[in-house]
């Protein structure tokens, strides 16, 4: 099977899980956990390494987040690899200006599926939604280039009478 950014954020998911394991240092995680897997493709790589990084270094930002999206539900209780799906998602919709939104919260749910509970892809849509929404509200979300238009476009009729 070729790597693809689904590999790769599979592979940060299990750095993720490696690190709240081990507590080995970011590099031995990255050196024995990323690497391995994506080391014939740079991009996948940087890719990979950098949302690891990334949800580390800001993992009570996201863990605020969605926690503030679990009603009555303590962090705690939530699942470890489904909080670990979602704090990625969210630091690549914060952070990943060229990944469409949407393509964030189909591959967490994709990847919820293959390594999670029977409902957790359904848990995790619902959480990352909300967080799509409040993130975009409080333009946390910013993204660009090409087919990266995430609102729905004013439908085709006549041209509104511009004001006087």
């Amino acid at each position: 099977m070729t790597p693809n950014r689904r590999t790769a954020r599979e592979v940060a998911m299990k750095a993720l899980y490696a690190l709240d394991v081990s507590r080995d240092s970011l590099e031995h995680i990255i050196d024995t956990v990323i690497r391995p897997v994506l080391k014939n493709d740079q991009k996948l790589f940087d890719f990979a390494e950098s949302l690891f990084i990334k949800a580390v270094r800001d993992a009570k930002e996201t863990d605020e987040v969605i926690t503030g999206l679990t009603d009555n539900w303590d962090i705690k209780r939530i699942a470890m690899v489904d909080k670990m799906i979602m704090r990625l998602a969210i630091i690549e919709m914060i952070h990943f200006s060229d990944i469409p939104t949407k393509v964030t919260i189909n591959e967490s749910i994709e990847i919820a599926k293959k390594y999670s509970t029977e409902k957790s892809g359904k848990f995790i849509n619902g959480i990352l939604d909300s967080a799509a929404v409040k993130l975009k509200r409080e333009n946390k979300i910013v993204k660009k280039g090409a087919g990266l238009i995430e609102s729905p476009l004013p439908k085709a009729g006549k041209p509104k009478a511009k004001p006087d």
